[in-house]
């Protein structure tokens, strides 16, 4: 017998014959994209938001079509800091592509917020949202800062540091009440639940 075909139980005399046309399947390092809740940390901390992503908050809906696998819940990296007190999409691999595309051109990639205020925004307030103020001693860059409604802001822009939005908000007169990222690049938050994930599917791009 082909030593390559099948494999002789010395016991029982039965033979387990390998379809010469099998091929191991290649599993997909998974990326997880998590609706992260107020309280906990993005990247690390005492209360980390990894600790979030179990086979029984999978979001129910999610449309990805991947495979529930033990595996995809080890070793998952957080990636793209988000503040603790802020709630929003944050974003966990396996995949070294996505690990450099979110960290060697993290700042290049426009991130999206909801944030609620509370306050009476000072003259010229959102003209200078969108370009004239400073953070940590340094001008920021131009962003897009707009009234979604009477109490909230939405803000894209790039490069965004801890504490930036709050700081921002409080130069021009607001007060922070919440933050929400509702989308990193091209992936958006959508209708996912707080404290629920779902899979990043092969093929979509940050």
């Amino acid at each position: 017998m082909d030593a390559w075909s099948g494999i002789r139980d010395p016991v029982s005399g039965e033979v387990a014959v390998i379809d010469p046309a099998a091929q191991r399947e290649v599993v997909e390092p998974a990326t997880v994209l998590l609706h992260k809740p107020v309280g906990f940390d993005a990247i690390s901390g005492r209360r980390v938001a990894a600790a979030l992503v179990q086979p029984d908050t999978r979001w129910p809906d999610d449309p990805s079509g991947v495979p529930l696998l033990e595996r995809h819940f080890h070793r998952l990296t957080p990636l793209v800091p988000l503040d603790a007190e802020a709630s929003g999409l944050m974003v966990l691999t396996q995949d070294g592509r996505v690990w450099r595309r979110l960290t060697e051109d993290g700042d290049e990639i426009e991130q999206e917020f909801v944030v609620e205020v509370s306050g009476d925004i000072a003259p010229y307030g959102l003209a200078r949202l969108n370009h004239g103020l400073h953070y940590n001693g340094r001008a920021l860059r131009p962003c897009k800062v707009s009234w979604q409604s009477e109490i909230r802001l939405r803000f894209a822009l790039k490069g965004v540091q801890g504490g930036q939005l709050r700081d921002m908000c409080a130069q021009v007169g607001l007060d922070v009440v919440a933050i929400r990222r509702i989308r990193i690049g091209k992936i958006p938050l959508g209708r996912m639940p707080v404290g629920a994930w779902r899979y990043l599917p092969v093929g979509e791009r940050f």
